[in-house]
């Protein structure tokens, strides 16, 4: 279990319908010019079938990048007129497209969805927008909350053995922690180095905190959203840490995935010329986060005080990791989604999306009941994260997850090489999901060891050391 939770307690082409104002329940018969169009006249095919289903959302994307209104009017008409609001995974994931599409038909000025058509994607997907836009959680809701899943525990459990490993003999260990969850791997961590020290080292946590107050930076906010600020965040770390006896400094830097964490990296130069190479060890901790440095350069960064050197052609990606390298870090702990949600095609992204993202709404129905408020919180973050996808383009599209191949290549480029999981790593990690429901599972690829469901990659962990 998360370890806040136990220092608090616990809370608990022309497509024609025959009649456009038919009765929800009625189906539609839908003539369409390209043969492979599912109809209710395919036996192969049916109405409500993830098959079918991904079938017209692609051709609804083929309409709207095609700026073709009229058939992306009918086609969403029809979607939302055959997808039930709220039954079966296929059916909720189905819905969240709906709307994400829904949201791109509107966004474009050549093809305006009217609100009538609109109206049942809408009423679905109302409650998911709006908990995901109000909510912020408590770090006791949101610790209760990761612990739910090894979505994220399993990351956890992997990085914290590859840290441990590497940091063997240090006095001091500064670890930047760039995560998605905001810092909720670190209670584990700090009880992991607590019991496999007599004297603990001195930790020093560095994180980066979106306050930039640059114009020229657009930062898009990621759920889930923490209800406290970073400085009460670091002092609940902090008095944790010396329930542990192990003293711990925190120190939060104005920084953002933005313009490549520009800020931070300036930082941690400074920091780093001050090193006892000997005594203290840099530890990368990247967690779910390195996916929203936009991947290719979205903007011309015009800072003369910026390392980066950022120019409008160049990866940031790769020039993040280049500088991370630069740094000579001890160790660099990379855990990620394994998808690809980076093509510049819609209608890919959306194949890519509707293939990968159907994994946490099949997981939802195995631990939480309909109806509660970690499911709507749950499934609200789902949504938000296809509507993102799919609803925008550039700066806006914060969303850009990248398979495990291609992060692999991006670290060897910068001159890192790959480090195996040690066994005791891997029967860590496998006790971590016997935690949890039958679907989950765990195997090795190289160096990588990777969280399944259902046998479909869903998460990627890896170490790497300098090369």
């Amino acid at each position: 279990m998360t370890q806040f939770t136990s220092i608090f307690p616990p809370f608990h082409q022309t497509t024609h319908f025959s009649n456009p104002t038919m009765n929800k329940n009625q189906i539609p018969v839908v003539i369409s010019p390209c043969s492979e169009f599912p109809t209710p006249n395919n036996p192969l095919l049916h109405f409500n079938s993830a098959n079918f289903m991904e079938q017209l959302l692609i051709h609804c994307a083929n309409a709207i990048e095609s700026n073709d209104a009229t058939l992306a009017q009918q086609i969403l008409w029809v979607l939302n007129n055959t997808t039930p609001s709220d039954d079966d995974s296929n059916q909720r994931l189905a819905g969240s497209f709906i709307r994400a599409l829904t949201t791109r038909a509107r966004k474009s000025c050549s093809c305006n969805i009217p609100q009538a058509v609109t109206q049942t994607a809408d009423s679905y997907n109302y409650h998911h927008s709006l908990a995901i836009q109000t909510h912020k959680f408590s770090v006791i809701e949101l610790a209760n909350f990761i612990d739910l899943t090894p979505w994220h525990r399993f990351g956890y459990t992997a990085a914290n053995s590859a840290i441990l490993e590497a940091t063997k003999g240090f006095t001091v260990i500064h670890i930047v922690d760039l995560s998605l969850t905001h810092c909720m791997q670190i209670p584990t961590l700090i009880d992991a180095i607590a019991n496999h020290h007599e004297v603990p080292p001195l930790i020093k946590l560095t994180v980066a905190v979106n306050n930039c107050r640059n114009k020229n930076i657009n930062h898009i906010p990621i759920p889930p959203m923490l209800d406290v600020s970073y400085d009460e965040l670091g002092s609940k770390l902090v008095n944790f840490a010396k329930r542990r006896n192990v003293i711990m400094e925190f120190k939060a830097v104005s920084s953002t995935y933005s313009d490549g964490f520009a800020s931070l990296i300036e930082h941690l130069r400074v920091q780093v010329q001050h090193y006892n190479k000997s005594n203290e060890a840099l530890v990368i901790n990247c967690h779910m986060m390195l996916h929203f440095i936009p991947e290719e350069t979205l903007f011309t960064f015009n800072d003369t005080n910026s390392n980066l050197n950022l120019n409008s052609c160049s990866s940031l990606r790769s020039m993040f990791l280049e500088a991370v390298r630069s740094l000579d870090p001890t160790i660099v702990v990379l855990v990620d989604e394994d998808a690809d949600l980076t093509s510049s095609s819609l209608v890919s992204r959306l194949k890519s999306a509707f293939n990968y993202l159907w994994i946490p709404f099949d997981t939802v129905d195995t631990f939480l009941p309909r109806g509660s408020k970690q499911r709507q919180w749950y499934e609200a973050e789902i949504c938000w994260k296809v509507e993102n996808v799919i609803a925008y383009e550039g700066i806006q599209r914060a969303e850009r997850v990248e398979s495990k191949t291609k992060w692999e290549r991006r670290m060897r480029n910068a001159h890192f090489q790959g480090v195996c999981f040690s066994e005791d790593s891997v029967l860590e990690v496998k006790g971590v999901l016997d935690e949890h429901a039958v679907g989950w599972g765990l195997k090795k690829e190289d160096e990588f060891l990777v969280l399944t469901w259902k046998g479909h990659n869903v998460i990627f962990a890896s170490a790497w050391l300098p090369s």
